[in-house]
């Protein structure tokens, strides 16, 4: 897909940071739009902002959390916009605790919106891509998607497990000869978008880190090193070179570099600099 002009383009958590950036980058480069988030003031928003660039844009606010919610939207998507070229299930949410600590509750409450939601946007748009003849599928994944992080074992075993679906997805439209359609991974280092402050933490987990609970949101923030827009293009580029992965920000090249060597060194290395004041 080498090139987006004309092309249908579904985007999940539009309302802000990577989504919304996306949208507009896609807009600027002449594609259609149909954005979904659960904050309908937030993609509202984002879609005034697409209209002022000329671009044609549709809104619903969706749970992706919600299988049947994502079905009907993608349905409503190809018949509202004729046909449905790309799709980036990359809406997502935070959760800091320890394996011990972290609740059931929050742990399926990250799970179904992380994992799931990438899953029901998949499987939602992928007989819709492959009637439009051109299609790409891109699912966000994370740079704790390449290696464990204390405190991150959820948000890890979603991530691991979209690098995982999305790879063995990839492999499966590779050998598919009769459609032309394909997918990639994104692993994005620390962006700067809302994410951690719209997270759940465990106090107690934050502190077993020797972390202060009260100001690990704003010291995550502060680690972020990539801004929204430059994330978008990375990602659009990662599409239109039909990339089977792509990294964001320095940070990610880091952590993909780290996630090769053994486990015992890399996890080491990650136990002391946890243990770093921030």
């Amino acid at each position: 897909m080498k090139d987006l002009t004309g092309r249908v383009a579904a985007v999940t958590g539009a309302g802000s940071g990577i989504g919304r950036a996306l949208a507009t980058e896609l807009a600027r480069r002449g594609a259609e739009l149909a954005l979904c988030d659960i904050d309908e003031p937030g993609v509202s928003g984002v879609a005034a902002e697409i209209e002022r660039l000329g671009s044609r844009v549709t809104t619903h606010a969706v749970d992706v959390a919600d299988r049947s919610a994502v079905e009907e939207w993608a349905d409503k998507v190809a018949a509202d916009h004729g046909r449905v070229n790309v799709i980036v299930n990359n809406a997502g949410v935070a959760l800091g605790a320890s394996v011990e600590s972290m609740s059931y509750e929050d742990f399926e409450w990250l799970m179904d919106i992380n994992f799931w939601g990438v899953v029901h946007g998949t499987k939602a748009f992928l007989p819709h891509l492959k009637a439009s003849g051109d299609g790409h599928i891109v699912n966000v994944s994370s740079v704790f998607g390449l290696m464990g992080i204390p405190s991150q074992a959820a948000y890890n075993a979603a991530k691991f497990a979209v690098r995982g679906f999305t790879e063995a997805l990839r492999i499966e439209l590779d050998m598919d000869k009769t459609s032309n359609v394909s997918c990639t991974t994104i692993h994005p280092g620390g962006i700067k978008t809302n994410i951690a402050r719209n997270g759940r933490f465990d106090p107690e987990s934050v502190r077993a880190m020797g972390q202060d609970p009260d100001r690990i949101v704003d010291a995550a923030e502060k680690a972020f090193l990539t801004d929204p827009d430059k994330a978008a293009r990375v990602i659009l580029r990662a599409v239109e070179n039909d990339r089977r992965r792509a990294f964001i920000g320095p940070d990610a090249h880091l952590f993909r570099a780290l996630s090769m060597l053994p486990p015992g060194i890399y996890q080491n290395l990650i136990r002391l600099g946890s243990r770093i004041k921030i």
